[in-house]
């Protein structure tokens, strides 16, 4: 379904994580020369968090948004500052219930899209009480 569970706020203070970059880019394809040394430090807040006050960390369950790449246990960065556009992942509240999908407006209404064939879309009636959350942002998953 894609529902999710315990959104946890950045403390303004906080530093998510340093950590040492590397000088050069790593081939995904065939292999490069290596390096041995790193370049200073990238600090993960400049890349994940563009408004520290309105960023949540939420956990994923289900598997309605794979093909999305957002899958069961992973962790998505949500602005909750963000204006959703049609195409954003969104944090939904659908009459009361939490859910992760695409938001997509029509000429006829809003559906809130599963990015897996296997789960139904979710049309919302009109007379439905829909609160966008927040957007996703970043998805953070295990490798």
């Amino acid at each position: 379904m894609g529902v999710i569970v315990g959104p946890r706020v950045i403390d303004a203070g906080l530093s998510l994580v340093t950590a040492l970059l590397a000088p050069v880019a790593v081939a995904a394809g065939y292999p490069s020369p290596a390096q041995d040394y790193f370049d200073g430090r990238i600090d993960l807040n400049e890349h994940l968090v563009k408004d520290v006050t309105s960023t949540f960390i939420v956990r994923v369950v289900g598997q309605s948004m794979e093909q999305a790449g957002i899958s069961d246990g992973d962790e998505l960065v949500v602005n909750r500052a963000l204006e959703p556009k049609n195409g954003s992942v969104v944090i939904a509240v659908l009459d009361g219930e939490l859910t992760i999908k695409r938001l997509r407006i029509t000429p006829t209404g809003v559906i809130l899209q599963a990015d897996n064939p296997r789960f139904p879309d979710i049309e919302v009636p009109a007379l439905s009480d829909l609160i966008i959350w927040g957007v996703a942002t970043r998805c953070l998953h295990h490798v």
